[in-house]
Parts: structure tokens; C-alpha cells; sequence
């Protein structure tokens, strides 16, 4: 179960003149390595979740993605690609020294994971995708249905504010809210990792890529879609989500019949945070999957 650890050891890593902050837990060559989801949040939420992995004999490994947490926050648009960050990943694994690594993308986390395991197939013992996709263009229908549910006055309010550019009005605000709790984190109270990294959240990232909140997709990658290339991810794949998660399970049940060696989990009474919200089912079945493919 998760739990707040301190690291072992905090790296600075250079990438492109910035510098990027990385978290290690425990050791050894089973290195089980985080993207967090976001863009522009803080990897609190992700590594405070995993950490705990050490318990069994894990090397756990997150780093604050450039803009966010304790890296460096250039305010500079051009940096805010998908390309980029594929390259700053590579640039962290490298220079830690980490060889191959099972690695765990997470929401925004798992697009950056798809990308960086077509371009670096050869650094993957496993991939995890954990509430993420592969097709944004599906996503973007997926997301239109579960706004329908508000019914049909409330989608008519929020897209004429959205039409109007007053998406900070109250009434959008409150149905973006209503979504979050049903799609996002449906406790009640919301761990503190998870309102560390909310806090915190830098929105040049993420407006410049997603868009102004998680039910509508305007940023740069509305039109990303990988599922053509799926096929050319050979590694073992655990794809995670939520039975209510905002990436649906229709969407990961496009990834998994597109990759060649994956399985596929969705959580009961959970959304698109199964590691605190049903953390009963969901650290066995990562354990499960990573012990199939480890030599510890």
C-alpha cells in the first residue's frame, strides 16, 4: 500500500541547459520508472503512490518533468512537445545509469511512454499503461459521452462558454468539478500527494498540450494517435484503469487489441486513480504482472 517515503538519493539532471530533477528509491536492477501524468504537474502523486515498491525489492525512479515541481520552469512554449519530453526521458535514464527499465506511464505519462517505447524500444523490460491512450481522437468521443451524461442543458452550458471563452465562469466550473469527482478521483477526500501536485500545477504545459481542463482536448496533441504503430511494441504491456476512469475503458481496450503482448486490467469502484482508489486490487496486480518479468 502506499505511503510517503523519503528518497534515497535526489539527482540533478541536465537536459538541454535546464535542469531536471529526479527521485531514486531503494536499489538494485529492477528499476521500475515513473511519468507522471499531467502535462505541468509535480510527480508527487505518481512516486508517493509507487515508492513503496521498494518493500519488494524494487529501485523506484520519478523525476519532476521540465516546467514542473523542482525542475527548471522555462516559460518558453516551444519546449512543451511530446518529442521533447521523449528526449528528456532518455536524457534521465542515461544519465542515471538505469539500464532497462520497467516503465510506468500514468495518464499524460502513458502517451509520453508510447512515444518513448517506439522511439527506444531497446531500454524497455515492460511498459505499464496505467489510465492513459493511445488515440485522441477516440479519447475526445469517449470524453463527449461521459459530459452527456450531466445531460443534455448542462453540455449545452458549457459548450456555449466554451464557444464564448468564459470557461471560468461558475456554472463551467461546477460541471468540471461534478466530472473530476466522478472521472478523476472519486473519493472523498483527496490524498494529500494528489493536492500537493494539483497545487502546484503549471498550466503552460498543460494548455499549450491538452488544453484549459481534463473534458476538453484543444492543445497540440487533439490529434495524437499511435494506435497504427502499437503493433511494433513487442515488450510485455500491462495496461491499468479505472471501471469510471476519464480514459475510458473502451480506450484501453483499443490499446490492448492493438499490442501484441499485452493484458489488461480495469479496477472496480475506481477511476483514474486506482492506486488510492482501490489499492486493495491494484498493487497485486501490478506486483503480479512485474514479477512475471523480473529477476530479483
Amino acid at each position: 500500500m502506499w505511503r510517503e517515503i523519503a528518497p534515497d538519493a535526489t539527482h540533478v539532471v541536465k537536459v538541454d541547459g535546464y535542469d531536471v530533477i529526479a527521485y531514486e528509491f531503494g536499489e538494485g536492477d529492477e528499476v521500475v520508472f515513473l511519468a507522471n501524468g499531467g502535462p505541468g504537474l509535480p510527480c508527487d502523486y505518481l512516486r508517493e503512490a509507487h515508492s513503496c515498491l521498494i518493500d519488494h525489492g524494487y529501485r523506484v525512479v520519478a523525476f519532476d518533468q521540465l516546467g514542473t515541481g523542482a525542475s527548471d520552469r522555462p516559460t518558453d512554449p516551444a519546449l512543451w512537445t511530446i518529442g521533447r519530453y521523449v528526449e528528456e526521458t532518455e536524457t534521465v535514464r542515461r544519465a542515471l545509469g538505469l539500464g532497462k527499465v520497467h516503465f510506468l506511464g500514468h495518464s499524460w505519462g502513458g502517451w509520453l511512454a508510447i512515444d518513448y517505447a517506439l522511439t527506444y524500444p531497446d531500454a524497455l523490460k515492460t511498459l505499464v499503461l496505467e489510465d492513459t491512450v493511445a488515440d485522441m481522437p477516440h479519447l475526445i468521443t469517449e470524453l463527449e459521452r461521459l459530459r452527456g451524461a450531466l445531460g443534455s442543458e448542462t453540455v449545452a452550458m458549457m459548450q456555449a462558454h466554451e464557444a464564448a471563452g468564459t470557461i471560468d465562469h461558475p456554472e463551467y466550473m461546477a460541471a468540471i468539478t461534478l466530472l473530476n469527482y466522478r472521472h478523476v478521483c472519486r473519493l472523498k477526500e483527496w490524498p494529500a500527494p494528489v493536492n500537493r501536485s494539483l497545487s502546484d500545477w503549471n498550466m503552460g504545459p498543460y494548455a499549450t498540450m491538452q488544453g484549459p481542463n481534463e473534458f476538453l482536448y484543444i492543445g497540440n496533441l487533439k490529434d495524437w494517435n499511435r494506435v497504427s504503430d502499437l503493433h511494433k511494441i513487442t515488450v510485455p504491456t500491462l495496461i491499468t484503469c479505472g471501471e469510471h476512469d476519464e480514459l475510458t475503458p473502451a480506450c484501453a481496450l483499443r490499446m490492448k487489441l492493438n499490442l501484441p503482448n499485452a493484458e489488461l486490467k480495469v479496477f472496480a469502484n475506481s477511476s483514474h486513480m486506482p492506486f488510492y482508489e482501490n489499492p486493495r486490487d491494484y498493487y497485486p496486480a501490478l506486483l503480479a504482472f512485474l514479477g512475471k518479468h523480473s529477476q530479483r
